[in-house]
C-alpha cells in the first residue's frame, strides 16, 4: 500500500511506541528526564477515547508505520469555531526527506476541517531547522515568543 496517513487504532501501539519515545528524546525528554510511564499510556488511551478532544495520526507505507502526529481541539477565544493544535509531528529519522511531514500536516489540516476547526497552530524549537523549512511552506510563522511556567 502506498504512503498514507490515517488514524491511530488500538493494534498501532507497537509500532507508535517507538515514534513517540523518539519524539520525546528529540525533545531532550529520554532518560532521567523521559515522560513517567503513566504519561505516555493516559496518552494514548485519550487517542482512543472518542469522549476526548483529542486526535492522532500516523503515517503509514506497506505496514510500517513511519510518522505520527497528534493534535488537541479546543474552544478559542477569537472564533466561534473549534481551533485544532498540532501538539506533536515525528518521523522516523531514516524516512525524512520524503514528505511525510507535509503528508501528515495536510490530513491534520483534513481532520481538523471535518471536527469543525478553522484554524490549526503548532510550536517548533527554534532550532528544528529541518521542520522550520517545511513549515514554512505549509503554514504562516506570526512571530509569537511561547512563554511558558511550570506549576
Amino acid at each position: 500500500m502506498p504512503l498514507h496517513a490515517r488514524p491511530v487504532t488500538p493494534n498501532d501501539y507497537a509500532a507508535w511506541r517507538p515514534l513517540w519515545d523518539g519524539y520525546n528524546a528529540f525533545y531532550g525528554r529520554h532518560g532521567e528526564t523521559g515522560l513517567a510511564e503513566p504519561v505516555t499510556q493516559t496518552t494514548w488511551q485519550r487517542f482512543l477515547d472518542p469522549h476526548e478532544p483529542m486526535f492522532a495520526l500516523v503515517a503509514e507505507e506497506q505496514g510500517q508505520v513511519v510518522g505520527l502526529a497528534h493534535c488537541v481541539l479546543h474552544a478559542s477565544m477569537t472564533r466561534i469555531e473549534p481551533v485544532c493544535y498540532l501538539s506533536d509531528l515525528f518521523t522516523l529519522e531514516s524516512q525524512r526527506g520524503r514528505g511525510i511531514g507535509r503528508l501528515l500536516v495536510e490530513a491534520v489540516y483534513e481532520e481538523a476541517r471535518s471536527a469543525g476547526a478553522s484554524r490549526v497552530y503548532w510550536q517548533t524549537h527554534e532550532s528544528n531547522a529541518a521542520g522550520r523549512l517545511l513549515y514554512d511552506k505549509v503554514a504562516k510563522h506570526l512571530g509569537f515568543i511561547v512563554y511558558t511556567k511550570e506549576l
